[in-house]
């Protein structure tokens, strides 16, 4: 999966690189983040670690914006581990049959 491809992607879509505390997060990981309904963010996790799976995204409830990197979130509503295209292909159906989100 080509990482920088996603990357460009999600800041091209106004998501928001999120500086992390790593509590509950990977070492050298990044966090792109977008609020896609009131306290609910479609996060997108990129793992620099050529060991580990590369790309995670999830739709995750945080009390506010500030909190998304900060605290863990109250709930995971969805999690995906991105391995290829195919599986950016299935988000983005379940995002549009979900209605949270057309495009990202």
């Amino acid at each position: 999966m080509d990482c920088n491809k996603i990357i460009k992607k999600l800041k091209s879509c106004h998501f928001k690189e999120i500086i992390s505390n790593k509590n509950w997060l990977e070492e050298d990981s990044t966090m792109y983040a977008k609020e896609i309904r009131p306290d609910i963010f479609l996060l997108f996790i990129i793992i620099k670690d050529p060991n580990a799976e590369n790309t995670r995204a999830l739709i995750a409830h945080f009390d506010d914006f500030k909190s998304v990197g900060i605290t863990a979130p109250k709930q995971i509503l969805f999690y995906l581990s991105i391995k290829s295209e195919k599986d950016l292909h299935y988000l983005e159906k379940y995002l549009k049959t979900k209605n949270e989100l057309t495009t990202f």
